[in-house]
């Protein structure tokens, strides 16, 4: 993800297998091991397989949050911005509930959350990054 994010994109496609492997060895795959393999998949350049990522979240936890920060950074990769939209109006929908539930993955990435918070209600006009 380090690479992703400095555009080393040749390091990203080298280091990508080796990382998705990592994940394949594990016995089962929770929330955040799915959030986690959908990112690596985005800095991949692949969104359907992150798009999948998401719809697995869903079926399990239906509205957990990290299903739409992969739901909305695959749209915008895609160049989906309807569906981009949607996916940041509905977490702002269910953040407040699901953030009451304490799960441990939330606090683990809370500065993410927060941050993708802002980005949510900057793009879809609703609040400010504080509600």
């Amino acid at each position: 993800m380090i690479l992703a994010e400095a555009g080393k994109t040749d390091s990203v496609r080298f280091f990508l297998p080796m990382a998705l492997g990592a994940y394949s060895q594990l016995p089962a795959l929770d929330a955040d091991a799915r959030y986690h393999i959908g990112l690596l998949q985005l800095a991949g350049g692949d969104v359907e397989a992150a798009l999948a990522q998401a719809d697995t979240i869903q079926r399990s936890t239906p509205t957990h949050l990290f299903i739409y920060v992969l739901r909305a950074h695959a749209y915008q990769q895609g160049g989906n911005t309807q569906q981009e939209r949607r996916a940041y109006s509905d977490f702002l929908r269910n953040e407040p509930s699901e953030m009451a539930k304490n799960r441990p993955e939330y606090t683990d990435h809370a500065d993410a959350l927060t941050n993708f918070k802002a980005e949510a209600s900057r793009v879809t006009g609703r609040g400010g990054a504080g509600t």
